[in-house]
């Protein structure tokens, strides 16, 4: 039997893409299966805007076997139970997007309808109220989920917020335990085959020719492989999403350290900022043509909780996705594979399911091109729900007050997008299609938090009485309150398990 298996896969690029790769081959091509090679420039920064995170992470970790405790000390990390949402509505207003459901659904119909069946009576106090993460984001608690049978903290769903550059560290670590090669050295050519453009080899600065069978393209925003060698070509989506720029500074810690990533809508873009155990991480995504790099970095500067700990830095992208994830024998992951800023804190989740899908869709010398094509449907289909979700939190707005947040409120959107709200908006209707990333819940959490009103709810919240859904929707919301009671202050669970040294 013809042996056709991957002798030699060169993954072009470190960073948080780069070592989550390599981990994850480490992981399970060992025994010699598959010889795993990463080529990184001390010289070539890396971006580090990636440190908000969403539970899906923790698959990833699990899948390396890592021990969380060890995790959250080595990447200097917080917990995270939700992202607040700081005048986007309007100003003035805030919401919650929590991690978990709301309340509980009952009789077979979503939780989503009493709510808004009670709000209708004008009894239904704030969504938080309903969420033990939302809740327990606002009080500044966390805990893990103890496996408590029907308790919300039985189930308690969380993520972090990392420091990247220690994370990357931490997973070379890891992978270099399990036979990958770093190899430090500077790209200065990339060698085609003849015959059908695949991509054969590399040659660094120093005249050292490294071969591979897969090439994993995690160069960042210019695509070394993927765009400058193989041409793949760009899906620009600035129309909709307007933010072309990012300034970041981290910072000295202060204010509230509560396990929340809080985002800020400011005039031209929205300002992050990301708790961890040392620092503060901040940056203001924004449009080049509402605002100049100056006035925004001033800006970014004057909404600090502490003093900068560094000169401020700014990073140029275009919102969209390469027209092919993976293109001949070379698979694009991370920001070689598309951007989009980190609203949702979805950049490192996509990082994990280009692995993810590449595992599921592992090839051998043949390169079949029908899985090639299935792979790019998958991440094409990735990144657009995932463009819809963030396209919402700018044009489900009220604000008009500047000229950046009069176009986005206005402006056409995606046809996916538009009938979703259009859904929503009979009856409060939210449904998942195909495991897209962001659950019902997401999208109910947002599109109230925005401001879309529903004509009514769903008629089959009716089957309860008055009375009934009164007394049930203040049971939950009781259980609820009295689960955040208990839980410990997020600094305090920090000190007591997982403090980094």
């Amino acid at each position: 039997m013809t042996d056709h298996r991957l002798r030699k896969i060169v993954i072009v690029g470190g960073g948080t893409a780069g070592w989550m790769t390599a981990a994850a081959l480490g992981r399970f091509l060992k025994d010699g299966h598959t010889s795993v090679t990463l080529v990184e420039s001390e010289e070539i920064g890396t971006v580090g805007v990636g440190e908000s995170t969403i539970p899906q992470i923790n698959i990833f970790n699990r899948m390396l076997g890592l021990d969380e405790n060890e995790f959250v000390r080595r990447t200097k990390a917080t917990f995270k139970l939700a992202i607040e949402f700081v005048d986007w509505k309007a100003i003035g207003h805030s919401y919650y997007h929590p991690f978990g459901p709301y309340g509980v659904d009952m009789e077979g119909v979503s939780f989503h309808a009493y709510w808004l069946r009670l709000k209708a009576l004008g009894e239904a106090g704030e969504l938080t109220e309903y969420s033990l993460q939302a809740l327990a984001a606002h009080q500044g608690k966390f805990m893990r989920a103890n496996g408590q049978p029907n308790s919300p903290l039985g189930s308690i769903a969380h993520a972090y917020h990392i420091d990247a550059g220690l994370y990357a560290r931490f997973l070379r670590g890891y992978a270099e335990e399990r036979g990958v090669r770093r190899q430090e050295g500077k790209i200065v050519e990339v060698h085609q085959r003849a015959a059908d453009g695949f991509v054969e080899a590399v040659t660094l600065q120093s005249g050292e020719r490294i071969k591979g069978d897969l090439f994993i393209d995690c160069s960042g925003f210019r695509g070394l492989l993927i765009e400058e060698t193989l041409k793949t070509g760009y899906e620009d989506w600035s129309n909709w999403l307007l933010n072309d720029r990012a300034v970041a500074v981290p910072c000295e810690l202060g204010g509230s350290l509560a396990p929340v990533t809080r985002a800020t809508a400011r005039p031209a873009g929205w300002q992050w900022r990301i708790p961890l155990q040392h620092r503060l991480g901040n940056g203001y995504a924004y449009s080049s043509q509402h605002i100049s790099e100056d006035e925004a970095t001033a800006y970014l500067l004057a909404n600090l909780d502490g003093a900068p700990l560094r000169d401020p830095f700014t990073l140029k992208f275009k919102a969209g996705r390469r027209l092919k994830s993976w293109n001949k024998n070379v698979v694009a992951i991370g920001l070689s594979g598309g951007f989009m800023e980190p609203l949702e804190s979805q950049s490192i989740h996509l990082i994990q399911v280009g692995i993810s899908r590449l595992l599921a869709m592992f090839p051998d010398e043949r390169f079949e091109q029908p899985d090639i094509d299935r792979y790019n449907r998958v991440m094409q289909f990735e990144y657009e729900k995932i463009r819809d979700f963030l396209i919402l939190h700018f044009n489900a707005t009220q604000r008009s007050d500047t000229p950046y947040w009069d176009y986005l409120r206005t402006m056409p959107i995606p046809d996916y997008l538009a009938d979703k709200i259009a859904v929503f908006k009979s009856y409060g209707r939210v449904f998942r299609e195909n495991e897209e990333l962001f659950n019902d819940t997401s999208w109910f959490a947002v599109m109230i938090g925005q401001g879309l009103e529903p004509r009514g709810h769903d008629p089959m919240a009716d089957i309860l009485s008055d009375d009934d859904l009164r007394a049930r929707m203040s049971d939950i919301r009781s259980v609820i309150a009295k689960s955040a009671e208990v839980m410990p202050e997020h600094l305090r669970f920090i000190a007591d398990n997982c403090a980094a040294v």
